[in-house]
């Protein structure tokens, strides 16, 4: 498999925070002519079984995956794992004791938005997800659409629940060796996700990476959603650096949130390793 390989490695289920089942976003990227998918939901393994019989029923290969939630120098960062063994007693008890802070979390940022006059948001946030193991700030995005006090879901964001916001609540979730050990003991690949999401100023960036690379991560996804034409070059210059394979995915959430499709980023660059070259035992 080459570079010029239409591979969504990144996405979410009604399992974590998306709005479609695993069967129709594999319905949704085969569709879009993906050749190579993974659903990665967040701290959360329950999907997959279903997601791989999807993509078997189309004939198209399918890795295992995960998004761990990690805290790093005061900031959430997103390590994705490819190709992992979903029984993995390591990674099955990690994900458990990740999700554990999230319900309480939760109770905490409904508190901050009734301090400002907007009361039942757990509640209306639990309608968008029904197991409190898995809330997070998108449930309460869609709650506060639904209701009318703004008008998507990014505005919610930006008014209630980023840091000095009502509804902002920091959660300390695994630590980056932790989600990398996770991952690598089940047989996976650790990658960074969206890295030019993170706020990190360059030495910090430098730190994220070449902590990363100690503990045994692999790969960083330099295509994806949320990257601009430019950061890909950079973050192709970043996995070059790092001797870091490359990884591309939409972070597809919703039809109705997410601005990239499935299966519709531009190819990876040419120069860099795939991925899946080196997952390729592992594809299903």
């Amino acid at each position: 498999m080459t570079a010029l390989l239409n591979a969504d490695l990144h996405c979410h289920s009604v399992v974590s925070d998306g709005t479609l089942t695993p069967e129709e976003l594999a319905l949704r990227a085969h569709g879009n002519g993906v050749q190579l998918w993974a659903l990665t939901d967040h701290d959360e393994l329950g999907g997959q079984e279903r997601a791989a019989a999807a993509a078997k029923s189309l004939g198209m290969a399918y890795l295992t995956g995960v998004e761990i939630s990690v805290t790093f120098i005061g900031q959430t960062v997103h390590i994705v794992g490819l190709g992992v063994d979903t029984s993995h007693p390591a990674l099955v008890d990690g994900l458990r004791q990740t999700r554990g802070g999230r319900e309480q979390r939760a109770h905490e940022m409904s508190d901050g938005l009734a301090r400002v006059g907007i009361r039942g948001a757990f509640e209306g946030a639990l309608k968008f997800v029904g197991n409190p193991d898995l809330i997070s700030r998108t449930h309460f995005a869609r709650f506060l659409v639904e209701t009318g006090v703004c008008k998507e879901t990014n505005e919610v964001f930006r008014k209630f629940l980023t840091e000095g916001k009502p509804g902002f609540v920091p959660h300390r979730w695994a630590s980056l060796q932790n989600a990398v050990d996770w991952i690598t003991q089940a047989g996976g690949m650790a990658i960074i996700a969206h890295p030019a999401r993170y706020r990190f100023t360059a030495n910090e960036e430098f730190a994220l990476f070449t902590e990363f690379k100690a503990h045994g991560g692999l790969g960083v996804e330099v295509v994806t959603g949320s990257h601009s034409a430019a950061e890909y070059i950079t973050y192709a210059e970043a996995a070059r650096e790092f001797g870091l394979a490359a990884s591309r995915g939409s972070d597809f959430h919703s039809p109705a949130e997410s601005h990239t499709e499935l299966g519709t980023l531009p190819f990876l660059p040419s120069n860099l390793t795939p991925v899946w070259e080196t997952l390729s035992s592992r594809i299903q």
